[in-house]
């Protein structure tokens, strides 16, 4: 990245004067220091403190979570697919000059930049006194955390980065090794370990920043990277983690919008309603509300739709899986979600339902049933009929949707208000996913036993008590019947997709997994060949012999990272763009 000098500075600094003013996420509230310059903004306690917000503010982004993060953990798994301007995705054509990829890049440089920043300015204010010794550790650990988890995704994504660590540079640095990065991702999480706060003594008004638990998982994690399995252990053994997080009783509550910041979240990125949550304008002057969940709704509901999913996702849960209709839902399932059913009664009570089925919408004249009528002649209570599925307008979709992503009770979707921004925070590590990178682990280093135990305590949640001794997928994305999962890796993979598919984290355990296995994997779950067009689907409720924007293409050699962005490339030349690309 060719940026001036004094930008990485300013970058800081500015982070921290714009940040938010209203928002009601407790620990993100500050003063406002607009009119602030830069030796006055950090002479109090309050600036410094705003300063390392401000890191956490850059991740409250929708381009850098959903069309970043998000889209590379699950476009690249055929699990999902896009519909909108992002449709690389889902035949692995990525090119350098692809947009979204430049904004990662830039978003999460600029991340860095700040903690960066906020590391020296830190120190000083220690030194000085604006910050005790306690407060000023804290926010160091922060930095420290931040700085760590930018580079995670990062590494994760596209290899080996460069490795910027000081508040001023010229931009210029060289791409490090992705081992290089990954050593770098452990030694900031050990850091952040001997100086963030434990969950147990964080206020609760603090609920949300980085403890020590979400450093413990992240460092286990950039240790599996470097293949260091008995260190992963270590991290992930650590008692911040195995004392104070633990699975929830039921899967169906994680995601669900009352019980943000629960007792299985790690790491969770804060939104909270600030200003109008429509299109008027107020999401984009400071508000901290995004589109990352509406946009995963049915185009019938919301208009967008913008991202669907893979019927055979639906078709590969175990029979009695109860994670299945809480993840991913299609013609004749209903949203189980506790507080969609409180507040609508389910997919009945929006009012574009109601709407349409009084006035026998269709969305597309090609249709035989008015969209809003479900197989029994009533309203719709279900994502779309049997007899005819949520295609969307332009019946490109698949009709299946993520249930993950439809939990917020207040967004309405295309009608009335079209409140479609919302507050529903994100979680970017939970304790499940910690509990299967462990059993991972076990399975390299020998133990399957303890690996076998690990497994069991993910199951029996997913299956409300009790799992089946023997792990077996469901139906075959073309409906046939499935054998029994008897090698240990491929069951702690079959747990991944299942229990974090449609997340942030499924691709990069994949890779993270070993060269090919990714490859391996999708090409094992559907059947993937070089076509890079959507094929009918051969299975279901939606084997109608049209396209219907599924894809089957396999994964290309090397495309497994993402190519560097062809702006950054251009800004700074030291950059070597990956192979294949």
């Amino acid at each position: 990245m060719k940026i001036n000098k004094k930008y990485f500075t300013i970058a800081a600094l500015c982070g921290a004067m714009l940040i938010p003013l209203s928002c009601k996420k407790n620990f993100l509230t500050q003063t406002n220091t607009t009119a602030s310059n830069a030796d006055a903004t950090f002479e109090k306690s309050q600036d410094v403190v705003a300063l390392v917000n401000s890191i956490y503010d850059g991740y409250q982004n929708s381009d850098l979570l959903k069309k970043s993060i998000w889209y590379y953990a699950n476009f690249t798994t055929h699990d999902w697919f896009n519909d909108g301007g992002d449709i690389a995705w889902n035949n692995y054509t990525i090119s350098p000059t692809f947009g979204a990829l430049y904004t990662f890049w830039q978003n999460a440089y600029f991340d860095i930049i700040r903690a960066n920043s906020a590391l020296e300015i830190i120190a000083t204010a220690k030194t000085k006194g604006v910050v005790t010794a306690e407060l000023g550790n804290r926010l160091l650990g922060e930095a420290y955390f931040l700085r760590g988890m930018s580079y995670y995704y990062l590494a994760g994504s596209f290899g080996g980065v460069p490795l910027e660590l000081k508040a001023s540079t010229n931009g210029l640095t060289p791409r490090n090794t992705q081992a290089e990065v990954f050593a770098q991702v452990v030694a900031d999480m050990k850091q952040a370990e001997t100086l963030l706060q434990s969950k147990t003594v964080l206020p609760a008004t603090e609920k949300g920043r980085a403890t020590k638990g979400a450093a413990y998982a992240y460092e286990g994690s950039a240790q599996m990277w470097l293949g260091k399995y008995a260190e992963a252990l270590a991290a992930f053994n650590n008692t911040e983690l195995t004392a104070n997080y633990h699975l929830l009783p039921k899967f169906i509550d994680v995601h669900e919008f009352s019980n943000q910041n629960n007792d299985e979240s790690l790491f969770e990125i804060q939104f909270d309603i600030q200003g109008s949550q429509s299109w008027d304008g107020g999401w984009q002057n400071g508000g901290e509300v995004a589109w990352i969940d509406d946009f995963s709704w049915p185009h019938e509901l919301s208009g967008f739709g913008y991202d669907y999913g893979n019927p055979g996702l639906e078709y590969s849960y175990q029979t009695g899986d109860l994670r299945k209709n809480a993840t991913i839902i299609g013609p004749g399932d209903q949203n189980i979600s506790p507080g969609i059913i409180a507040k609508w009664g389910g997919i009945k009570g929006y009012q574009v339902v109601i709407d349409g089925f009084k006035n026998g919408t269709k969305d597309n004249s090609a249709q035989k049933y008015g969209s809003f009528v479900g197989d029994d002649g009533n309203i719709i209570n279900t994502c779309g009929a049997l007899r005819q599925p949520w295609y969307g307008d332009d019946l490109t979709r698949s009709g299946y949707y993520c249930a993950k992503k439809w939990r917020d009770p207040n967004l309405t979707g295309a009608n009335g208000s079209s409140t479609i921004f919302g507050s529903q925070n994100q979680i970017l590590m939970r304790y499940a996913e910690v509990l299967l990178s462990r059993a991972e682990c076990k399975v390299r280093t020998g133990d399957i036993p303890g690996a076998m135990a690990d497994l069991k305590l993910v199951r029996d949640r997913a299956f409300g008590g009790s799992a089946p001794a023997v792990m077996q997928d469901g139906l075959t994305y073309d409906g046939k019947p499935t054998t029994p999962i008897t090698d240990p890796l491929q069951m702690v993979l079959s747990e991944y997709r299942h229990e974090l598919t449609g997340e942030y984290s499924l691709f990069y355990l994949l890779r993270r997994a070993g060269p090919g296995v990714a490859a391996t994997f999708i090409q094992k779950n559907y059947g993937t060949d070089a076509t890079v067009t959507p094929q009918p689907y051969p299975y279901g409720p939606t084997a109608d012999g049209k396209l219907h924007g599924v894809w089957r293409t396999s994964l290309p050699a090397n495309h497994d990272i993402l190519p560097i962005p062809q702006t950054a490339i251009g800004l700074n030349p030291n950059l070597k763009q990956n192979p294949g690309y």
